[in-house]
């Protein structure tokens, strides 16, 4: 799947990032889109997508009947992203916002579910926690946080292949950014620290994309 530089490149042009992820994903990864919307949106429901970029999952979610508010700090994306046709059964609204915004511009137990594709992988890990922790207190109780980034595959072979085609790409990624490439770990560990109950893991595009799930529980 991605890495650090290429998804850096395709966001310097909105309008390429779609077709990029497509062809990293082996045109697969419309199946992860479908499948956190699956998890996350039903008729009626209000969903935040947090680092929507050009709207996948929104539209998605919103093709599923549910009202979508989906945030990206990066103004070229969400342009691409309100230049697609909004499906009939549901609604979509796109700003400009940055994850770090969230607990200024919600309140709390506005939505039904949080989803985020591809977006944890850009924060650090203390942005990861402040993330997590203002969507648990955005969420209604029995809300759903749907979280879905690269992984590492958990198979030694598959891993050993993963991190060797990964090695040149982080070598460039350090000599243009001074920045490390990693995939997201212990995702199910955070959203438990931040209070989320039932978390739940599967795995999907041969083992290297994680897809994880939690509520926050009625009281």
């Amino acid at each position: 799947m991605s890495s650090f530089v290429w998804m850096k490149f395709l966001e310097s042009a909105p309008e390429r990032y779609d077709r990029g992820i497509g062809m990293l994903s082996g045109g697969r990864i419309h199946l992860v889109y479908d499948r956190i919307a699956t998890l996350a949106a039903a008729p009626g429901k209000r969903v935040l997508d947090i680092g929507c970029g050009t709207g996948g999952v929104s539209l998605s979610c919103a093709a599923r009947g549910a009202d979508v508010t989906g945030i990206d700090i990066d103004a070229g994306m969400l342009e691409v992203a309100r230049g697609k046709p909004v499906p009939d059964a549901g609604k979509l609204h796109f700003i400009q916002l940055a994850a770090a915004e969230l607990e200024d511009c919600f309140a709390e137990q506005s939505f039904d579910a949080v989803v985020s594709c591809l977006a944890m992988s850009e924060m650090s890990a203390d942005e990861q926690d402040y993330t997590l922790d203002i969507a648990f207190t955005r969420l209604v109780p029995g809300g759903v946080i749907v979280i879905a980034d690269e992984c590492e595959p958990e198979k030694p072979l598959q891993r050993l292949f993963y991190r060797l085609k990964r090695l040149p790409v982080a070598a460039v990624t350090y000599l243009l950014t001074q920045a490390t490439t990693r995939p997201v770990g212990a995702l199910g560990g955070r959203l438990r620290a931040a209070g989320f109950s039932n978390v739940d893991e599967e795995r999907m595009l041969s083992d290297s994309f994680l897809i994880v799930r939690g509520t926050r529980a009625a009281p």
